[in-house]
């Protein structure tokens, strides 16, 4: 008898699952393709006014009915839905092992919807005292207009969220590792306490977790296995990885989906199917193989900072100086259970003053602009090209700087983001800018 061909790879390894997506999904028929076809139209013709009718009624009305799930969706208009993002959404809901994903068009419109989704007026949200810059923006300039506040607190002792959590309390976030520092948040710890304090709260005011997993991406980290609710990436960063395109995900419960597919229609921050397409057949494909090289070189570069006498400290959790060695080994784990640290350093030049370190950092940083081969001055991680940034002026600036260095942003820091080249000529580059300082 003729064995019937394994069409969702559960038996597979993840690494290989995230090549093969599933060979026949109801979004799509391209079992005839070696690589899914890309999709470029953004309106789609409709059999009869009835179809278009049907296709409106069931769209985020789905609520799990076998009924719909059953058969392909009727696609009418891309902001709704195309192949491709339906696609890479499957391969990124099993990617982060979590029951659904939408995505959108950056990676600041995923957190955007899933704030907007869970929040609304006189409800607030406690975040890690240190977060992206933009993500610090969002919160801090533009939730407060509609009388959505937040409370600033270091989670890395998970004891300080317990006297914070009140009823108006609807989300807990923050991002771990931290940008940029590199500090680690307990995940499972954090999940507890959510939990505990939600048997308490009536319906309708449950607390939700949401975890930024940009920095560690799935195969270092999955979130939702440690007891968050939801996990966002940035898809623009280490899930593309090649710097071409730019996207965003959240990843959540099954209930979680209408809701943000409807978010995503009426604030319209939909991926381009053209953005969507290469980041199923290229980013999440080569993602192991492409983080485990970069992971070998980070660890090479963050020993040999750390050699360095001109160098202050350097912040890597693959280091033995790791603070969080513990944390580290049991939170950062790759599909095979092995420990992965990512491909992100933090380092910062000694000086007596965060005047002469900024300006050690500064030196260094503009030798590499203008001398290094290997190493580019730009924002963005997670790339097959190295990558470099000073923090405090660029990604974290609207972070006032006193409040930075309240924080542990160091008015020098540099954070340094792994590519796949040969660590030799990595280190070669950065031997020539400390050099100069």
């Amino acid at each position: 008898m003729k064995k019937k061909k394994e069409k969702n790879g559960k038996n597979y390894s993840m690494q290989t699952r995230l090549i093969y997506g599933k060979s026949i999904s109801k979004k799509w028929d391209y079992n005839h393709h070696v690589v899914p076809p890309i999709s470029s139209s953004a309106t789609f013709r409709l059999d009869t006014a009835k179809r278009g009718a049907q296709g409106f009624m069931e769209f985020a009305h789905h609520n799990g009915e076998k009924t719909v799930e059953s058969r392909a969706p009727i696609y009418i208009y891309d902001r709704l839905g195309e192949p491709n993002k339906e696609l890479l959404e499957e391969n990124l809901a099993a990617a982060e092992t979590g029951e659904s994903a939408v995505t959108f068009c950056t990676g600041m419109a995923a957190i955007s919807a899933i704030f907007g989704a869970l929040t609304g007026s006189d409800d607030e949200i406690i975040a890690h005292s240190v977060l992206y810059g933009c993500t610090y923006s969002l919160l801090t300039n533009w939730y407060p207009r509609y009388r959505i506040n937040t409370k600033f607190i270091d989670l890395i002792n998970p004891n300080n969220l317990k006297k914070e959590i009140s009823l108006k309390t609807r989300v807990v976030y923050f991002e771990t590792p931290v940008n940029p520092t590199l500090d680690l948040i307990d995940i499972s710890a954090i999940s507890k306490i959510v939990k505990s304090a939600n048997k308490n709260r009536p319906k309708g005011r449950e607390i939700y977790l949401v975890i930024d997993n940009t920095f560690a991406t799935p195969f270092c980290q999955r979130p939702i296995e440690l007891g968050a609710d939801f996990t966002v990436e940035s898809l623009t960063k280490g899930i593309t990885g090649f710097g071409t395109d730019m996207g965003g995900v959240v990843v959540g419960p099954k209930w979680s989906y209408d809701l943000l597919l409807m978010y995503r229609k009426d604030f319209g921050g939909v991926l381009a199917a053209k953005s969507a397409w290469p980041i199923m057949v290229y980013g999440l494909p080569s993602l192991p193989i492409r983080f485990k090289q970069s992971m070998k070189s980070a660890l090479e570069v963050a020993k040999f900072l750390e050699s360095d006498s001109r160098v202050n400290y350097v912040r890597y959790p693959g280091l033995e100086s790791f603070p969080q060695p513990e944390l580290a080994r049991r939170q950062l784990i790759d599909y095979d259970g092995n420990f992965a640290p990512g491909v992100l350093l933090y380092f910062a030049f000694k000086g007596k003053t965060p005047k002469k370190r900024k300006e050690k950092g500064e030196k260094f940083i503009n030798y590499l602009a203008k001398k290094a081969y290997t190493i580019t001055l730009a924002v963005s991680l997670g790339m097959i090209r190295t990558l470099i940034e000073h923090p405090s002026s660029m990604t974290h600036a609207a972070i006032p700087p006193e409040e930075q260095i309240a924080k542990g942003i160091d008015p020098g820091g540099i954070r340094l983001s792994i590519g796949i080249e040969k660590v030799e000529d990595i280190i070669n580059d950065l031997k020539k800018a400390l050099s100069k300082i």
